[in-house]
This record gives structure tokens, sequence and C-alpha cells, in this order.
């Protein structure tokens, strides 16, 4: 009899999650069926949407998330023995899955494609979901052109980090929001971002306004709050505003920032929000085109690893804060197979 260990809601977040919101439990699964497989999981992804996310959440129930595992038992053919999988399995150690899609998650498991010698859990990353909201939200909301500029908020981080080089890859100019100067040394120097600004900058508005003088085309929006109001400020006429998320909000009780009905109607501003799952019928279209392009060298990744399953909860939190370089990971082990 296999054991999982499981995350679970003991207590709701109220405001930033705090020691004792999550609680480890074990279940015991049962042998698997006809058209069952057994998954252990490898690696297990941390995002921002699951601070988002919370509030809609039952005590009690599993913590959700992605993860990369590998098939230990099956008795599916389209889920064989030795494969890795990307499973939207929530924070848990081992799973049982029918492989069916599920309806409320269309992208809730698939084998992943040969990475061509890449490490699996970049199908956390640039090689999944952030690489493919990244790649979808760039380019079918903001439709960047050659020439123009776009700034990113949330920079460093992995959907950010991938936005940049892709905006780079169609010839524009493209400053990055981070909240360090190292984060902003990361963009410029290795990314090869245009510009960088400090959102902690007193005058953040100001050094903005300098780093982007022919003003500002796109916009790609993790943060939302009051980053982004001073953004929209002081967009171009016809700009396209591709929403991702609001992070500086998801720890807030009482989240404000300035109107943007104003320099939205003044400019004639384009705002979308969206959810990457909106495209999955073409989600092995943006998979293969990153992997074209991190193998040609053309796009880069960092991954902020942290080591062992009791960790979750620590690399979830240090993400919130912004701790992480590109994509936050855990690795359940200290040696993966």
């Amino acid at each position: 009899m296999v054991k999982a260990k499981v995350y679970i809601y003991a207590n709701a977040f109220d405001g930033f999650p705090k020691a004792g919101d999550l609680e480890i439990v074990e279940e015991e699964l049962k042998p698997i069926k006809d058209g069952e497989f057994l998954a252990e999981a490898e690696f297990l992804s941390v995002d921002p949407y699951m601070r988002g996310y919370a509030p809609a959440f039952k005590i009690g129930t599993p913590i959700i998330g992605g993860q990369i595992a590998l098939i230990q038992e099956s008795k599916n053919p389209n889920f064989p023995v030795g494969k890795y999988i990307f499973g939207q399995f929530g924070w848990r150690t081992h799973t049982v899955s029918n492989g069916l899609p599920n309806p409320k998650d269309a992208m809730s498991q698939y084998v992943l494609p040969d990475f061509k010698g890449l490490s699996p859990s970049l199908g956390l990353g640039v090689l999944g979901m952030p690489g493919n909201t990244a790649y979808f939200g760039l380019l079918e909301i903001c439709h960047p052109k050659q020439g123009e500029t776009v700034v990113i908020s949330g920079a460093a981080g992995a959907v950010g980090s991938h936005v940049g080089q892709i905006a780079k890859l169609k010839g524009c100019k493209v400053i990055g929001i981070a909240g360090s100067d190292d984060k902003g040394k990361m963009l410029i120097d290795d990314l090869k971002f245009d510009g960088f600004v400090n959102y902690k900058d007193k005058d953040f508005r100001k050094v903005l306004r300098q780093t982007t003088p022919n003003g500002i085309d796109c916009y790609f929006d993790n943060v939302g709050g009051e980053i982004s109001s001073t953004v929209i400020s002081q967009m171009n006429l016809f700009g396209r505003i591709s929403v991702c998320g609001a992070i500086s909000a998801y720890n807030e009780k009482n989240p404000k920032a300035s109107v943007i009905q104003g320099p939205l109607t003044m400019k004639q501003l384009k705002m979308e929000g969206f959810i990457v799952t909106r495209w999955y019928d073409r989600w092995m279209e943006g998979i293969n085109q990153n992997l074209d392009w991190v193998k040609e060298g053309k796009i880069k990744y960092r991954e902020t690893v942290t080591v062992g399953f009791e960790n979750m909860f620590q690399a979830f939190t240090d993400m919130l804060k912004g701790v992480n370089y590109g994509k936050a990971i855990v690795r359940v082990k200290s040696i993966v197979k």
C-alpha cells in the first residue's frame, strides 16, 4: 500500500500565509485498477495564482498546483511506466489517476514531449504553463510590433523574464520592473533587456518616464496595484495591456490603486485579462516553439530550486516575497534519478 503525503488547507489565509495555515497529512492509496496509473512527484510548482485562488477552496482540501511526476505503475497504455508527466495533482507526493481530462482543467495531465536532453523540471516553467503564459499572453493580446516599447512588471519571475525575451525576438525595446537592483542586473546583463526600473524607488514614476522616453506601447501586467496604474498612465495612444495577474494585491485585505479609467479612455487603450488554458488546443505549439528557442539559445531561463517536500511552504512564501529568480520549484528529493 502506497502512502502519499499531501498538503491541505488547515486555516484560511488571512493576509500573508503563515506557518500553521497548511498541514501535511498522509493518505493511503488503493492499488491501481485497469485504466489507472500511479505517479510519484519529482518536481512541484509554486506559483502566485495559488495565493490568488486560495479563498475559493474549503478548509481541509488539498493545495492546488502542478507537478512533474514519474509513472511508477500503470494499467493505462497512454501513460506508460517510466514516462514523465505533467499533472495538475496539487501538493502531494503520489497520485493515482485514470488519465482522463478534468472538465474543470483542460491541461490536467499529459505525457511530457521530448525535451531533447533538458531537465523534465522545465515542464513547470519555460516548457510548461509559465512559458505558454508568456508566449500566448504577449503575442495573442499585445501583438508587439518591431520598434515598440514593451514594459513588464514582475519581470524577473518565470513569466515576466520569458515575456521580455520574446519581445526582444520581435524587435521591441524591453523594460523590466522588479524589486531589487540585483534582479535588474540579471535582466539587463543576462537576458538583454534594454532597461530596468526598481518599483521600490521613491521616484519610480519619474524613473519610468525617463527609461521610456518614447512612451509605452505594450504592458504585460503581472502585479496590478499602483505599479500598474503608474505604467498605464504613461502609455501611448492605442497601447495594449495584457493582464496576467495581480500579485501585489493577493495578500492585501484592502488593496488600493489610482483610477485608471482616465488614461484608458483618453489614450484609447486595450486592456485584456486572460487564463492561459484559453489556448489549450494550441498547448504543444507553445511548448515546441519555446523548446526551439531554448535549444537555439534565444531564450534563457533560471530556476530557483528548493529541496524537500517538507519545504513546500517556505518555497511558496519566498516566491510571494519575490525571492526567486525565474521559476520557483521544489525538488522532492535531494537526488533525482
